[in-house]
């Protein structure tokens, strides 16, 4: 019994100062779910963080802008980028050269920071220097980088399968994790749609 009390005060307490730490169980509708060469990763969205970034992550999700799209650029100990939907489908168009440079036919989007931190597992928008320019790229972090709270727009975080994304190819340190012959999601979808 004192444990069962304890147990619920600590899940109150959680929620109470927003401790990021657990794992967030999203609905099917704000749930992602990439396929990796090794296997399926699962991500909660939080529209409650990012409403117009996850909305536009699920419209290109369910356009299947993001299918075969390419892991381009890959920082051991940092993070894997992908979502460059012009440029990184290697199945249509890849440009080593120019992936991570390109975006959607869909417009910018305006910041949408938290107070969330970036730990291992987030999932953050990639963006240009203009804090506004976030589009269709997106990272999953490795490891913690607080150098980033505040400064991008956190999307969601993985629920499981990390040790698939800690499996992907990763990139050169010494050209900024740029990757020959990249890693890809193979399908991505909202868990709502089903298969």
């Amino acid at each position: 019994m004192k444990i069962a009390r304890l147990a619920a005060f600590a899940t109150i307490f959680a929620a109470i100062i927003g401790f990021s730490g657990a794992s967030i169980a999203a609905e099917p509708e704000n749930t992602m779910v990439i396929t990796l060469k090794d296997g399926d990763v699962t991500v909660a969205l939080r529209p409650d963080l990012a409403p117009k970034h996850v909305e536009q992550i699920k419209a290109l999700v369910r356009e299947g802008a993001y299918d075969n799209v390419a892991f381009h650029r890959v920082i051991d100990g940092f993070m894997a980028q992908t979502g460059d939907v012009q440029y990184g489908d290697l199945n249509d168009g890849y440009d080593s050269d120019r992936a991570g440079m390109g975006g959607s036919e869909r417009p910018d989007l305006p910041a949408e920071f938290s107070k969330e931190r970036f730990v291992r597992g987030v999932v953050g928008m990639a963006r240009a220097q203009d804090p506004n320019s976030a589009n269709s790229q997106f990272f999953i972090m490795f490891a913690p980088a607080s150098s980033l709270d505040g400064q991008y727009t956190i999307v969601g975080e993985v629920e499981s399968g990390m040790e698939h994304v800690d499996a992907i190819k990763k990139g050169n340190p010494s050209d900024n994790g740029a990757v020959s012959d990249p890693d890809r999601m193979i399908k991505v979808r909202i868990a709502a749609d089903g298969n």
